[in-house]
């Protein structure tokens, strides 16, 4: 049997045929039925295909852009947060090679979210490539960050960026526990992020501090282990 790559591509529209229902409904069903007519063998084209649909739709995060990207495009007070879904990989370093399925799953996502006029924005943060960002939010993947981000208010205050992280399992997550993590609103389930390395309204983002502590932090992270085995040698040898 003979798989044609156009077949992901062609899946949003159908999700648009069916606004009648939630996404998070259907988005299970029709997927996993188009994908069981394909043989294991011919399925890696649906994979590259998703991939290519995710890099038209997901926004790349680097230490220079994510201030720039996050902030929100609107600047009328009477709008509501702008929402945006960023997903925290990582390779070998980071996420010791076992992020690949869920990769696969977050590409599936922004392919389905593509057809849905509803969707959050979309990022995408990869740790291994990224490490001096992902030390400055405290960020390990697989995660999901669902992050609300206001608008200032007429009286110039800006209320507080609202942030849930959503962990991921390296084998079991699907496309449906993404977009459910949106339609759905599971990301309620995980307790609003309030610590010192929140992006925007952290204790050290407050006083500018939270680029330097990424930075230290990820020199620290280069330090080989012998090196601190020697420096601890040491430092017992003058304490005796």
């Amino acid at each position: 049997m003979r798989f044609s790559t156009p077949l992901l591509l062609a899946l949003p529209a159908i999700a648009a045929a069916q606004q009648q229902k939630p996404l998070g409904e259907t988005v299970q069903s029709w997927f996993n039925k188009a994908k069981s007519y394909i043989p294991t063998a011919a399925q890696e084209p649906i994979a590259a295909s998703a991939a290519k649909v995710a890099a038209a739709n997901v926004t790349p995060l680097t230490n220079s852009n994510w201030e720039e990207v996050l902030s929100p495009s609107t600047t009328s007070p009477g709008q509501g947060p702008e929402t945006w879904m960023v997903f925290v990989s990582g390779g070998n370093k980071t996420c010791y090679g076992r992020c690949g399925k869920v990769e696969e799953a977050w590409n599936e996502t922004a392919a389905l979210f593509a057809a849905d006029p509803s969707a959050p924005h979309l990022a995408y943060l990869n740790c291994d490539k990224e490490a001096i960002l992902c030390a400055t939010w405290a960020a390990n993947p697989p995660t999901v960050w669902h992050i609300q981000r206001p608008v200032a208010q007429a009286d110039q205050s800006t209320p507080a960026t609202t942030i849930h992280i959503v962990g991921l399992n390296t084998t079991t997550t699907t496309a449906q526990e993404l977009v459910q993590i949106h339609t759905q609103k599971t990301y309620e389930k995980r307790p609003v992020y309030e610590g010192a390395f929140h992006p925007f309204d952290g204790y050290l983002a407050k006083f500018f501090l939270n680029k330097p502590a990424g930075y230290a932090i990820f020199a620290f992270s280069q330090i080989p282990s012998w090196a601190f085995m020697i420096g601890i040698s040491m430092f017992s040898r003058n304490i005796m």
